[in-house]
């Protein structure tokens, strides 16, 4: 059955027997304890499931954000050490090396030159 093709008075009925299957499913359920015991219509959602506040979400979103931040900020932290087995050189080290190699350089081509 068509909703469009009913009259005003079909429709106030059906409204009617709406709401007292509303009652009646309010009152079975003050009995039993239970709001599981509801009659579905058609066209008619039943009660609303879970669900989320924008308040809600928008603290779980500024706690999530506090923990990456802390995360970034403990690994900024963090020294980087370097992996077991592996050298490594300090500045002056390598500075000594460079000098080294552009004097051996440098006597080598003025050898070359004479």
């Amino acid at each position: 059955m068509n909703l469009s093709n009913l009259t005003a008075a079909q429709l106030r009925q059906a409204a009617g027997i709406a709401e007292k299957i509303d009652t009646l499913n309010a009152e079975l359920s003050a009995l039993l304890g239970s709001s599981e015991t509801t009659v579905s219509l058609p066209g008619k959602r039943g009660p609303k499931k879970g669900g989320m506040s924008a308040a809600g979400r928008a603290r779980i979103a500024a706690a999530q954000k506090a923990r990456w931040a802390k995360a970034k900020a403990a690994k900024a932290e963090a020294k980087v050490e370097p992996k077991p087995g592996k050298r490594t050189m300090s500045a002056a080290g390598r500075l000594a090396i460079s000098k080294a190699a552009k004097a051996r350089w440098a006597k080598a081509k003025a050898e070359k030159q004479s």
